[in-house]
């Protein structure tokens, strides 16, 4: 599972939510890799999307070929 920083998305906070039994079976399945601080994914698909909506959503492609 991929996971910003923020202080709620660490396996303590299954505890706060499920069984200790229930919690600890599902930290035993996850694997976290945590974003970068200042690189995180959310930041990079925003920055993405507004290239695309930029570029190619404010107007109309005439056809595939001018798309492609």
């Amino acid at each position: 599972m991929v996971v910003d920083n923020l202080n709620t998305h660490n396996p303590a906070a299954l505890y706060k939510v499920f069984p200790s039994e229930k919690a600890r079976q599902i930290v035993q399945k996850l694997e976290l890799h945590y974003t970068p601080k200042h690189g995180s994914w959310l930041n990079q698909v925003e920055i993405e999307l507004s290239v695309l909506a930029r570029q190619c959503l404010e107007r109309r492609i005439a056809n595939v070929q001018t798309l492609s």
